[in-house]
């Protein structure tokens, strides 16, 4: 018998309120965790009930065992490790997403998800100046969609050099050589482990952390056979941005695929401010990012998009007598992601878009980077502090002047709990990191966030020589 309404009523109920319990909460609340998850399990793995439990208790105890050990990433004073909030409508559509519970890989099958999906994609191409072309993939993060990315270009690079990776494997093909800048993410790295890759080849990067041409010009010379050059929009710790067109050119004369990670960076495209920093992005193979970040939809969302869609399909598509293919259409979207069964993860990227508009997600991407910019002047007018990277984005790296200094003053920081900036590790010294990614983040969080920083800071001083110079903004 089909499950009828009244069998999901209560326990919906119940999740309703304990979701907008826990969304009034989060202005107010600490935003680091009460628990850590060595207090919690107890309560979690208790012995597992011999009978069946009513549904609208089993939330009402997930919920009450979780409270205490929840980050308040929400928060528009988070700013730890590049992670968005959630917008009203992308929340609103994640939840239909799982109250349809439709397979979302068959055109045929699901048709409304897939048309939600499709159109979302179109529109991310037309908002980033990408190739009206492409193949727009939704993975379940800027992992798994570098990792989309390099597979297609893989596999594209070596078939040129006469090598049939699916009919032939990997084993006495020619070797791949993989150029990378000095700063990229470790993710890529990763994603060239799960493929069979050997150790890229680092080309050094300038001060932020940029890619340097003369140096890509100069590891490519007399370099033959199969190559790729991974390039970044948005560096981890600066911000900043490969000479994507500039360092494309370069790896075009030497046939390479070029991918582009650009995990939060890549929506700086959506901005008439960041075009020039960006121009010929287009010009590239593939390129990654990540929705849940500087979009703010809910997790996971990852995109992986590749201008030729021959060469993503030919990689991913999986054909069997039962599952009906896409004839006529754009082809189905298993055929683009490395999953066969997934979420419609790309309806929440819809509804984000559908509720921004153009005019709106140009503003929230313009609105993190000048939020950005006032913590970076904030932080810059704290004794001792000194600001180590140009504030191009919407990363800011600070040290308060020795690596001793700046980690005490970040567990001050956390310990206090009204804002979250995580610790990191740049150009050899320890860093106080700042991410803005979440849409709510306002002057007021600004202004409370660096206030807390200055209590932190005063909180640990250290005699006067070893402090920092102020420096102005």
């Amino acid at each position: 018998m089909t499950a009828r309404p009244e069998d999901y009523r209560a326990a919906l109920e119940r999740a309703r309120v304990h979701a907008m319990d826990w969304l009034a909460s989060v202005p107010t609340r600490p935003v680091g965790p009460r628990l850590d998850a060595d207090a919690l399990v107890a309560g979690f793995a208790a012995p597992l009930p011999d009978q069946p439990t009513d549904p609208a208790q089993v939330v009402d105890e997930l919920a009450a065992l979780a409270e205490p050990g929840l980050m308040a990433m929400p928060s528009g004073r988070f700013f730890g490790w590049v992670i968005g909030g959630t917008l009203p409508a992308a929340l609103a559509a994640d939840w239909l997403v799982s109250a349809w519970d439709q397979y979302a890989g068959m055109r045929f099958a699901t048709p409304a998800t897939a048309a939600a999906e499709e159109a979302a994609g179109g529109w991310i191409l037309d908002l980033l100046g990408l190739p009206a072309g492409a193949d727009v993939g939704f993975t379940t993060g800027a992992t798994m969609a570098n990792f989309t990315g390099l597979a297609a270009g893989r596999d594209h690079v070596l078939g040129r050099a006469g090598w049939d990776v699916a009919v032939n494997g990997l084993p006495g093909s020619p070797r791949v050589k993989v150029f990378v800048g000095e700063e990229r993410h470790a993710v890529i790295d990763q994603a060239l482990r799960y493929l069979g890759l050997s150790a890229p080849i680092v080309v050094p990067a300038d001060d932020q952390g940029r890619m340097r041409p003369d140096a890509l010009a100069a590891a490519l010379t007399g370099v033959t056979g199969p190559v790729i050059v991974c390039l970044q929009a948005g560096n981890l710790h600066s911000g900043a941005f490969d000479p994507v067109g500039e360092l494309a050119a370069l790896a075009r004369q030497h046939g390479a695929w070029v991918h582009v990670d650009g995990a939060f960076g890549l929506w700086a495209a959506a901005s008439p401010r960041y075009r020039e920093q960006l121009a010929g992005l287009d010009t590239a193979d593939s390129w990654a990012t990540d929705a849940h970040k500087t979009l703010n939809v809910p997790y996971d969302c990852g995109m992986a998009i590749v201008a030729r869609p021959a060469d993503l399909r030919t990689t991913f598509g999986v054909h069997t007598s039962y599952l009906v293919a896409d004839e006529r259409g754009p082809g189905d979207p298993h055929e683009k992601v490395p999953e066969l069964s997934r979420r419609a993860r790309g309806v929440p990227v819809w509804a984000a878009l559908k509720s921004l508009g153009r005019s709106g997600t140009v503003a929230l991407v313009e609105r993190l980077a000048d939020q950005a910019g006032a913590i970076a002047d904030g932080l810059g007018r704290i004794p001792g502090a000194e600001v180590l990277n140009d504030v191009v984005f919407t990363q800011v790296c600070v040290s308060f002047g020795d690596d001793e200094s700046t980690r005490r003053v970040t567990e001050a920081l956390l310990a206090e709990g009204v804002t979250w900036m995580s610790g990191s590790r740049w150009h050899d010294r320890d860093v106080l990191r700042v991410s803005v990614s979440n849409w709510s983040t306002d002057a007021e969080d600004v202004a409370r966030s660096v206030e807390a920083v200055e209590r932190a800071r005063a909180a640990v001083s250290l005699p006067t020589e070893k402090r920092m110079p102020k420096r102005e903004y």
